[in-house]
């Protein structure tokens, strides 16, 4: 007789707009599924992620568990002689998520239990693939995908459950870690706009990397004191209106939805972020 496996679900959060209206259609649509909410805590998230996991907490009626790394981002850092990550190096998304996910998941594996694991990659997104499972009974599931859900349609489950945006969406299109080697130029500029001390860590960071001969700095091509020379600040913001008004223009208003939300993949291009931050 065939002894049928424990299944346990789990559905890992970022702070970000597509993981939590994904736990919030996961809790709506299946509600005879006991899901696990995660959230893979860096210590260097932005104040306004915590704030969001609050609330989604709140919907949810459940607890989110948060995961820690053994090493937190500045020790990591030492340990890299100081070099920042890069897209060419991802050794935070590595250290800092996706072991203290695997080392989580691991526990449940070696009990014998079979895991499903819910990742919000929307019907849209055609260039993204989920977290590759090593383990026959890790199994990835995307429903947004498997049932159709957009952008649009993900901004209409935050919406009509009352939720919304993460406050950070006013300055910021990315969650994450708050020194997110991702970020536009306009993105770290506002960075220093709305947490000053963050930034300044930021730079902090960066000239360690620069003096110990690190080819890496936080935004390519320039580091950040660069970046925040007054003539270099006004190119910046005006390329990034610039772009706004040409996205703008090529956008069909439609006023059943809300049509100030622009991503920062549509302004710049879509780029191969990392999904356990920024989804």
């Amino acid at each position: 007789m065939t002894v049928q496996k424990k299944e346990r679900h789990v559905l890992g959060l970022s702070g970000g707009r597509d993981s939590a209206a994904l736990a919030i259609y996961m809790r709506h649509h299946h509600p005879e599924l006991d899901i696990d909410y995660f959230f893979t805590d860096t210590g260097e998230e932005l104040p306004e992620v915590y704030s969001y996991l609050l609330d989604l907490e709140a919907r949810l009626g459940k607890p989110i568990v948060r995961l820690n790394p053994d090493r937190g981002f500045k020790f990591l850092l030492k340990k890299h002689n100081n070099f920042l990550p890069s897209p060419q190096a991802r050794w935070c998304t590595i250290m800092l998520k996706l072991k203290p996910f695997e080392a989580w998941v691991k526990e449940m594996l070696d009990a014998g239990e079979k895991v499903y694991s819910y990742v919000a990659i929307r019907s849209d997104e055609e260039y993204r693939a989920g977290y590759i499972s090593k383990d026959d009974n890790l199994v990835v599931k995307l429903p947004f995908k498997e049932d159709g859900i957009d952008k649009a349609g993900v901004m209409d489950l935050l919406n009509n459950a009352g939720l919304g945006l993460p406050k950070y969406y006013e300055w910021r299109s990315r969650s994450g870690c708050t020194f997110c080697f991702f970020q536009q130029k306009i993105e770290w500029l506002r960075l220093k706009e709305r947490h000053p001390e963050a930034f300044k860590e930021a730079m902090g960071y960066e000239k360690l990397a620069v003096d110990g001969g690190s080819p890496f700095t936080w935004s390519q091509g320039e580091s950040l004191a660069e970046l925040c020379e007054p003539a270099r600040v006004e190119q910046i913001k005006a390329d990034h209106e610039k772009r706004i008004e040409r996205l703008r223009s090529k956008v069909q208003e439609n006023p059943l939805r809300d049509n100030d939300v622009l991503d920062i993949n549509d302004l710049y291009g879509q780029s191969k972020v990392c999904l356990t931050c920024h989804k």
